[in-house]
């Protein structure tokens, strides 16, 4: 074993000593992942449910009848009695996020092969809420048409998700945004601790290089991240069902990759900042609110303006999120993922070249 590797070695096993004398950060470090997923995987929901929805049904035939049967039947929309008089009474107050007006003589129009019109007011304060409304409204418009003049039949076929549970959507983005915080924030206070405690100092003082320092740091929270990985996936498979669909290496194979560069971001955060307090706030800075916003966690990366759509290229959440959406939901294999492998090695060497170049500054004038 040559020297550098001996010194990088003892540097990863007094990490982890260090890391384990403390019960307090050990058991903080992996319940609080635990409880985060608990939270972001029960919470999240990304369909609408149970919108107060007001029906004035003023024709009352078997068309109007059917027309507000499919609103309900959605399971979206609970329906809210209202008098067409105090309608705008109750759209101004919130009770209800929209209306159906439903005009007299609808169904007489409708059969005689005239235009027959059915008004949908919509509260557009709440612009996610406002367009599920009007998608839903403009369905059922169109199927009571297509039912009186068939002509295309649609048949749907959901794949890899048939159900459309939202858990398998977002759980897997919950392993990168959880797995892309607290190992980040692990190293990075540890880090800033050498430095408020002047054991950086004798580092830089003694025949451990800058490489050697980092590399130890960064194999013994690589470490640390594959344990709350491990658990992690695990409670995933228990809680939620999450297995594997297919070939599991991808996930093998960029989990190591993925920490190795969210440890590494930390890293080049804790070489810049000159507190434990500092490197926390700066890592929930730089590693976490880009996670949520720039990764397709929530909301498609298409939908991101230029030119904060490059931003998400440098966060290894975006990648490994398709990575673990792909093995635990779609299960197309290295087919569909192999490019977060170059992306996520890509990543590593630039954080940790970044620390690397502020730590041997650092050591050049110590």
């Amino acid at each position: 074993m040559s020297a550098t590797l001996r010194r990088a070695a003892a540097q990863c096993v007094k990490e982890l000593e260090q890391f384990l004398r403390d019960p307090l950060s050990v058991g903080l470090s992996f319940l609080l992942p635990f409880i985060m997923m608990l939270i972001f995987g029960f919470a999240i929901r990304l369909e609408a449910h149970d919108l107060p929805l007001a029906v004035v049904d003023q024709d009352r035939t078997d068309l109007s009848r059917t027309i507000v049967e499919r609103l309900v039947a959605t399971n979206v929309f609970h329906l809210v009695a209202v008098d067409p008089a105090r309608l705008e009474r109750v759209l101004d107050d919130g009770s209800a996020r929209g209306a159906i007006l439903i005009a007299p003589q609808t169904q007489q129009s409708f059969q005689s092969n005239r235009s027959a019109t059915i008004q949908a007011v919509i509260d557009g304060a709440d612009v996610v809420n406002a367009q599920i409304i009007k998608n839903y409204a403009q369905a059922t418009a169109a199927s009571i048409a297509a039912a009186g003049r068939p002509k295309v039949r649609p048949e749907v076929r959901l794949w890899f998700n048939p159900g459309r549970r939202e858990a398998l959507y977002i759980v897997p983005g919950v392993y990168a945004i959880v797995l892309g915080l607290f190992p980040a924030m692990l190293v990075a206070i540890g880090v800033a601790r050498d430095r408020e405690e002047g054991t950086l100092l004798q580092v830089y003082v003694s025949a451990m290089s800058a490489f050697e320092y980092l590399s130890g740091k960064v194999a013994a929270y690589v470490a640390v991240g594959l344990v709350q990985a491990i658990l992690l996936f695990t409670a995933g498979a228990l809680l939620w069902g999450l297995v594997p669909r297919g070939d599991p290496t991808p996930l093998l194979v960029c989990t190591p990759l993925f920490l190795t560069a969210i440890v590494s971001l930390g890293l080049m955060v804790g070489a810049r900042t000159t507190t434990q307090s500092a490197a926390v706030q700066a890592v929930a800075t730089v590693s976490n609110l880009p996670a949520v916003l720039f990764t397709g966690f929530l909301y498609p990366l298409e939908n991101i303006p230029w030119p904060l759509s490059l931003i998400s290229n440098l966060v290894p959440a975006r990648y490994f999120i398709g990575v673990t959406r792909d093995v635990f939901v779609r299960g197309s294999g290295w087919l569909g993922v192999w490019p977060a492998v170059p992306a996520l090695a890509g990543l590593a060497l630039l954080f940790f070249g970044v620390a690397w170049l502020t730590s041997r500054k650092m050591q050049l004038r110590a």
